[in-house]
């Protein structure tokens, strides 16, 4: 009998070993919860940085500070003289600017004087022109000639005692103005004004010191005693008013030969 080893059989692969079941990792989820921040932590982080920030702001400026602690006298002197030059320059601009405004408000207000002036002398040429209406204080005097004895010199008379007793404005019976250039003319019965007649009773209102022009037309021998005399054998009322209305106006008439005679100052 031979000996004969028995034939090996093939390893037996290993049977693997059977896999675990991951588990969570617990530190690493406590690593991420820790980086996800609260409000609280939120809140805390931007006071934080405004803190930082202001800290940084405070450094800067000091060290600014320090940089003029540190300057030199020579340096000092210099920024001195800038800043007083600048200063200098923005007072003189004020000052400028300050007369400029007075400047121009002194003449708009002598430009507004200027046309104040102006109107005040329109408003009086035109009452004295009779182109204007006026009022004021003065005489209401009613002269009846039941006679038809008036003539026109008798009531021109009456017209220059107002004047000459002050009378700034003169319409007689409401509807004729009495100025420089006013003519009286006889027209029986009645008297032609400025080419309107005019008939009794004439009223007459003139604007003035009541007072003075009253004792004008009540002086002997002056208008009332001239009405009231035998020769015309009339009536006179003279009544001293607060207040005249003379509404009556002068339809100006263009001058034919007079004209405005150069200023001499031309």
């Amino acid at each position: 009998m031979t000996d004969e080893k028995p034939e090996q059989a093939h390893p037996v692969e290993p049977t693997p070993m059977p896999k675990k079941p991951r588990t969570p990792n617990l530190a690493l989820r406590r690593l991420k919860a820790g980086f996800k921040p609260s409000r609280g932590q939120a809140i805390v982080a931007v006071v934080l940085a405004l803190v930082a920030c202001t800290a940084v702001v405070q450094v800067r400026v000091n060290r600014a500070d320090d940089g003029y602690q540190n300057a030199r006298r020579e340096d000092l002197i210099a920024i001195l003289d800038g800043l007083g030059q600048n200063t200098r320059r923005l007072e003189g601009e004020i000052a400028e600017l300050e007369e400029r405004k007075n400047t121009l408000s002194s003449s708009a207000d002598k430009a507004e004087t200027a046309k104040q002036q102006a109107e005040a002398q329109i408003r009086a040429l035109g009452i004295l022109a009779g182109t204007l209406p006026a009022h004021g204080p003065g005489v209401r005097i009613t002269l009846n000639d039941p006679q038809s004895k008036m003539t026109s010199s008798n009531l021109l008379d009456a017209i220059e005692e107002l004047r000459d007793a002050g009378a700034e404005a003169i319409q007689i019976n409401g509807s004729v103005r009495v100025v420089a250039s006013t003519d009286f003319v006889d027209d029986a019965p009645g008297i032609k004004i400025d080419g309107q007649k005019v008939t009794s009773p004439y009223v007459i209102e003139a604007i003035g010191d009541s007072h003075s022009l009253a004792e004008a037309s009540n002086f002997p021998g002056g208008l009332v005693s001239e009405v009231t005399g035998p020769q015309v054998g009339g009536t006179a009322d003279v009544n001293e008013e607060t207040n005249v209305a003379i509404t009556a106006l002068h339809a100006q008439e263009e001058h034919r030969y007079a004209r405005p005679a150069p200023s001499p100052s031309k």
